[in-house]
């Protein structure tokens, strides 16, 4: 069994513990920035393939105490690198390096010890890349996955070494080739789906839905599809794993839930060419025909149906601009909800200051950051008994 840690963004920790659990691999231990669990590579292979919410999965490969350079370097250079890198064969890594209450402080000077540890024990030229940003997000180009990224940590004089697994980031679906101005990440959108208690066969609807990510993933989810169906992992070329890595997958999508009874999820936004590139990233994932887009504003939304979530992501921040315009955008939605919605529950994602503006008792649940910005996903229950009783 191996230490594996699967990173979430803030806030959206317990949402990857009990995906962990649901998946059989829990009980996780949960830790500001993640999920820590137990497994062996089978568990690590699903865990990439259906975690939903988490953002990447990691093996620790060492933990050892480390008070000078001399120690990490010796220590570093014990790890079987060749288990991650062919043997005599030119590799790219990025290091994360962080260092807390510890004697060895200096991140690069750290960062460029793995390097050389790396190096000597393989035997081969070790090219040293920049890490790059989870938080980066926009059109999924594919990716060579040719770059490994090793998270160092050091803690009270206590280095602990990981590898990624994942490659490009888990909300990499590989579906959202199209995007809108400021897309929400799909782990974003299926943590939503968590947080509001939506459940296929709950009518859903996404009335701001730019590129459609929390009407494709909701798609997804009633679906039965895993997460990373569309993508591959980098851990599938590590020389420990990649004879068996495709036997461990399909057993791992044996996981999958059998598709649930149909509800009606239906996506609309006022931009035409959001509504276009949401129906061409619901084609890629495979779930054009579980969802009825339309061009449609805000304003002229209605139910279709007696009960249902309206869960959405309302323009705010750099999406609108003028404070005045988003607090009647706001006041708006209130509007609306009260006079049409009266029955559905309600969650929309926004910032805290925006949403007292709307005039609806709305309750936080969830507390996160998108793009820099601290934004909460707040629910009105209104026909949550209803909805439950449904089963």
């Amino acid at each position: 069994m191996r230490e594996l840690f699967a990173v979430a963004l803030p806030g959206l920790e317990p949402l990857v513990a009990a995906e962990l659990d649901g998946l059989g691999l829990g009980p996780g231990r949960v830790v500001p920035g993640g999920v820590g669990f137990r497994g062996d590579w089978a568990a690590l292979v699903a865990a990439n393939l259906h975690l939903r919410t988490a953002t990447r999965v990691l093996v620790r490969l060492a933990e050892f105490p480390a008070v000078n350079f001399p120690v990490l370097s010796k220590r570093l250079v014990d790890i079987p690198w060749e288990d991650l890198f062919p043997p005599h064969a030119p590799v790219r890594l990025a290091v994360r390096a962080t260092a807390h209450k510890s004697r060895l402080y200096h991140t690069g000077a750290i960062a460029e010890r793995v390097h050389l540890a790396v190096a000597a024990r393989l035997g081969s030229h070790v090219e040293l890349a920049h890490p790059h940003d989870d938080g980066e997000d926009g059109p999924e180009a594919s990716s060579s996955h040719s770059t490994v990224l090793l998270v160092v940590r050091l803690e009270r004089d206590r280095c602990t070494v990981s590898v990624d697994s994942s490659g490009d980031p888990l909300h990499r679906r590989g579906y959202r080739l199209a995007t809108a101005k400021a897309p929400l990440r799909p782990t974003l959108a299926a943590a939503l789906l968590a947080a509001a208690d939506w459940r296929p066969g709950e009518p859903l609807l996404d009335p701001f839905c730019g590129s459609g990510t929390i009407a494709i993933e909701a798609a997804l989810i009633a679906h039965g599809r895993p997460a990373g169906a569309l993508r591959d992992f980098s851990c599938a070329r590590w020389p420990a794993l990649a004879a068996a890595y495709p036997a461990l997958r399909k057993a791992a999508a044996n996981l999958s839930r059998e598709p649930c009874p149909y509800a009606p999820i239906v996506a609309s936004d006022r931009d035409e060419g959001a509504v276009a590139a949401a129906r061409a990233n619901a084609q890629r994932a495979g779930v054009d025909g579980a969802i009825a887009f339309s061009v449609r504003p805000f304003a002229a939304c209605e139910p279709f149906s007696a009960r249902g979530l309206l869960l959405t992501n309302p323009p705010y921040g750099v999406r609108v601009g003028r404070a005045r315009t988003l607090r009647d955008l706001y006041a708006h939605i209130g509007h609306v909800l009260r006079d049409r919605f009266p029955a559905w529950r309600t969650a929309l994602l926004c910032p805290p200051d925006l949403r007292v503006t709307v005039g609806v008792p709305l309750q936080p649940v969830l507390s996160t950051k998108t793009g820099g910005l601290a934004v909460e996903l707040a629910l009105a229950e209104q026909a949550r008994a209803d909805v439950r009783s449904r089963g």
